[in-house]
């Protein structure tokens, strides 16, 4: 192998050397030159070693690519296999067939008229302090860029021959490097698509500044056909506003994706619908889903509501409102003793029809917890005087469904969810408390999602929230109660010693024991 490399022919070297006139019509390079062969101190370093040629053979194969370059800010057009000799530095110079790389005086003067020359140095500098050097066809750029079309000119009306630019503050020198080599590519779409959707919407931005029409436009084309995620959408988003003077039919189609009326006329409407279709839906999975759904999107600290206006606290309360009589109905119907329904197939039995409507005017009342506007509900759910007389009459499968809305209730008001006057959380109280000390034995047996220890605690809570003289009725049918039935009954005690203690004990005492 030595030896049939060492005897190689220096016309076969001319041969596998490539023409100087098919060099690439772009290349770059960073600031400071890499080394390579041709370096002269590398060269000296060479000629002054002692190794062998064994030794020097294999120090070159093991040189990257990258180090074999001919002239810094030129990309060498030696294939990864090198045809390598062993003649020494100086024989190789003296050679009269291996005439060195032109110079970059020489590109403005060889092969007029070929785009394949250099003849333009791009100086990229990054606002970060990095830098990039660009040598490109001034006919490409021009024949794409009106900037650098402008700039090439005015700079040629001073210097003739090589032309140098210099763009300061770049923010980002790949993205920009990647947009000058789409001016050399004849199928732009394609290299997008390899590219993706992030460094399209870099190149758009770029593209846009130059006026590089045919970037712009296959970009466009390239993000309006695509999925965005949501980073990539919040991204064009910040764009679009930014981007001028793009006539492009594809452009209004990616700001109808990006941007709608803010009408807060049509959000509030579409949110009514959207809640009156889930209580009418019939599916109970499809419904709780789509309920965790909605749920999501109206909640306060959702993303998608910082910037969206309020609900419409009237489009909540009529529908539950009309949920409310759709159970009051119900209730009717399993009071008279017969399912009217139950051998139709269109509807489901009574009591999951009745089950469905609580499900409902729980998941609104979350919702108007969650928006604070659930005070009136309070009231709406007190005034059900015909709610509370079926109640009376209704087997405990039926009435315990009922007082689940009111058990939602005493949680939220002993977790201070919101805030009503002493009237109002009076009325509550009288008129749902007993109920509630029936139906809790059901409500532990059947408990749904509730959390029976924090509704034992908020109904304890509530009651103190009330005047001590209106405590004491309600304390004692609890007492009489829990006497009776034990664990079929809440157990107050933590708050009704604290009653206790408030009625019949005075001073520091009091406060000392209640802050324990």
């Amino acid at each position: 192998m030595h030896d049939s490399t060492h005897h190689l022919k220096p016309q076969q070297q001319q041969q596998q050397r490539p023409p100087l006139h098919r060099r690439r019509h772009w290349c770059c390079s960073f600031t400071t030159p890499p080394l390579s062969p041709d370096n002269p101190v590398l060269s000296r370093s060479r000629s002054s070693s002692s190794c062998n040629k064994k030794t020097e053979l294999q120090h070159h194969q093991k040189l990257p690519l990258a180090r074999r370059i001919l002239s810094p800010g030129r990309v060498s057009p030696i294939s990864d296999n090198p045809v390598i000799t062993h003649k020494t530095p100086k024989k190789v110079q003296a050679s009269p067939k291996s005439p060195p790389p032109p110079a970059d005086s020489e590109i403005s003067t060889r092969d007029e008229g070929n785009l394949g020359n250099f003849d333009v140095r791009l100086n990229l500098k990054g606002k970060n302090g990095g830098s990039l050097i660009l040598e490109l066809g001034s006919e490409v750029l021009t024949a794409n860029s009106p900037v650098f079309a402008d700039l090439i000119a005015d700079y040629r009306k001073n210097v003739s021959g090589f032309c140098r630019i210099e763009v300061p503050n770049v923010d980002n020198l790949n993205v920009f490097r990647d947009t000058i080599e789409l001016m050399f590519d004849d199928d732009i779409p394609k290299k997008l698509l390899k590219i993706g959707v992030f460094r399209a919407i870099d190149i758009l931005e770029v593209s846009s500044s130059i006026k590089f029409s045919r970037g712009v436009s296959s970009c466009i084309k390239y993000l309006e056909a695509v999925p965005w995620t949501e980073e990539e959408e919040e991204k064009l988003r910040e764009l679009f506003p930014k981007l001028k003077n793009i006539d492009n039919a594809k452009t209004t189609d990616i700001s109808d994706r990006l941007f709608t009326l803010n009408s807060t006329d049509s959000h509030q409407t579409l949110t009514k619908q959207l809640i009156y279709s889930i209580t009418a839906s019939t599916n109970t999975n499809s419904r709780n889903d789509l309920k965790s759904l909605v749920k999501a999107l109206t909640c306060k600290s959702s993303v998608y509501e910082k910037d969206s206006p309020d609900l419409n606290k009237a489009d909540i309360y009529s529908v539950c409102e009309s949920c409310l009589t759709s159970l009051t109905t119900l209730l009717l119907e399993a009071s008279g003793g017969s399912d009217n329904n139950a051998g139709s197939n269109k509807n489901p039995p009574l009591l999951e029809r009745i089950s469905r409507q609580v499900d409902n005017i729980n998941w609104l009342l979350e919702i108007l917890l969650d928006h604070h506007m659930a005070e009136e509900f309070v009231d709406m759910w007190a005034n059900q005087e015909v709610l509370l007389k079926m109640h009376g009459h209704a087997s405990p499968m039926v009435r315990y469904e009922i007082s689940r809305v009111s058990a939602m209730l005493f949680i939220a008001m002993g977790t201070r969810k919101f805030h009503c006057p002493a009237e109002t959380r009076l009325g509550l109280l009288k008129v749902w408390f007993r109920p509630m000390l029936s139906d809790f034995g059901w409500l532990q047996r059947c408990k749904k999602g509730l959390d029976m220890k924090a509704l034992e605690d908020a109904m304890g809570q509530s009651l103190l929230t009330l005047p001590l003289k209106e405590q004491y009725p309600l304390f004692m049918d609890w007492f009489h109660c829990f006497s009776k039935n034990g664990s079929e009954c809440p157990n107050l005690g933590k708050a009704f010693q604290i009653w206790w203690r408030r009625s019949f004990q005075r001073g520091s005492e009091t406060f000392a024991i209640e802050s324990r």
